[in-house]
């Protein structure tokens, strides 16, 4: 009896080492497999990336022609085209504070065949403003920062005051309040005039505008007493005597303004913060397309030329800032920008 048992044992046991063989060699099979398509995918990968671009890429701006994300874009397109040997068309798609063009990325990015240029503001105040169909921080990828830049306080040239101070005073006098004109609704140019409001003590009423053009036209027309606009788009009608420069948003006085002081040197040391654009990517797109266009970007906005452009723009230099770099700033400023809007009693847009 005991012996038929042992026996019993030993089958069990036999079967139990050949179950477990099995399985074992059926996992590494399925390894294998899985290393091989894996080694066959990886290949084809690597070559898709290595002969981009193949076709033309696109540079979404979020503002119109002439404004100053489209004219970056068109200086990062030459470059592009010089280094990358393939068309680069820059399509404008202005409105809602660049949820436009954000959503054209969201929407066509991934192959890496489209990209996006576009201010910080759109990331981190625009959504504190108003409600966005993005997630600012998960649905694209900030790649170089191509400029800093500061705003500029213009006015229309035949109203009764020369500087901020006078400007300030003018706007006490007026019962209604002064109505003033933003590139576009939630962004630094909007906020920026809703506190200077509460900091002096007067009623500025927004007007939003889709980019900057359309606003300084109806401020040299007379329709808008003063803007608060990107000093690109400013900088020809100020030194034509189109329109008249008030203060800067910016640390300090800019070069190609150097007559016109900052809001600091005035008194209001709150708007100060510069602003930066940068090229986006859609954070799905390739690893090494990502750090291809990052590359380029960098590089042809380090040339002499360029740089001589960005400071006839009224530019300075972006900074060589990493995209977590980028990323810490933008969630800094969004935290500091909700902070602000809540301190003025702001709502935000639906």
């Amino acid at each position: 009896m005991k012996a038929r048992t042992s026996a019993s044992r030993n089958s069990v046991d036999t079967a139990g080492s050949r179950t477990a063989t099995a399985s074992a060699m059926r996992r590494k099979l399925g390894l294998a497999v899985m290393a091989v398509a894996a080694g066959l995918a990886l290949p084809a990968q690597a070559g898709q990336t290595a002969d981009w671009p193949t076709k033309p890429i696109r540079l979404i701006v979020t503002g119109p022609a002439g404004g100053t994300a489209d004219t970056l874009a068109r200086l990062l397109a030459e470059g592009m085209q010089q280094e990358l040997k393939q068309p680069v068309i820059v399509e404008s798609k202005p409105g809602a504070s660049g949820a436009i063009g954000i959503q054209d990325l969201k929407s066509h990015g991934k192959s890496g065949y489209t990209f996006l240029v576009i201010q910080d503001g759109a990331l981190s105040e625009a959504p504190q403003a108003q409600k966005v169909s993005f997630d600012p921080f998960k649905d694209l990828t900030p790649l170089a920062q191509l400029t800093r830049t500061g705003l500029v306080m213009v006015a229309n040239k035949d109203l009764p005051f020369q500087t901020l101070p006078e400007f300030i005073s003018y706007a006490r006098q007026q019962r209604d309040g002064v109505d003033f004109a933003s590139y576009a609704t939630g962004l630094k140019g909007h906020t920026s005039g809703m506190l200077l409001g509460q900091l002096a003590k007067i009623n500025m009423r927004h007007v939003g505008y889709k980019g900057s053009p359309p606003a300084l036209v109806d401020l040299m027309g007379g329709h808008i007493p003063v803007m608060f606009d990107g000093v690109t788009t400013s900088l020809p009608l100020i030194r034509s005597g189109k329109i008249k420069a008030l203060a800067v948003v910016y640390p300090s006085r800019l070069q190609t303004l150097p007559e016109v002081p900052t809001f600091t040197e005035l008194g209001y040391p709150q708007l100060s913060k510069p602003g930066w654009f940068a090229v986006w990517s859609h954070p799905q797109a390739p690893a090494a397309i990502q750090q291809k266009l990052r590359d380029v970007a960098l590089t042809h906005f380090r040339k002499e030329a360029v740089l001589k452009q960005l400071a006839s723009l009224g530019m300075e230099p972006g900074q060589p800032l990493s995209t977590a770099d980028m990323t810490t700033d933008l969630k800094e400023a969004s935290r500091k920008q909700a902070a602000l809007l809540k301190s003025i009693g702001y709502k935000p847009e639906n």
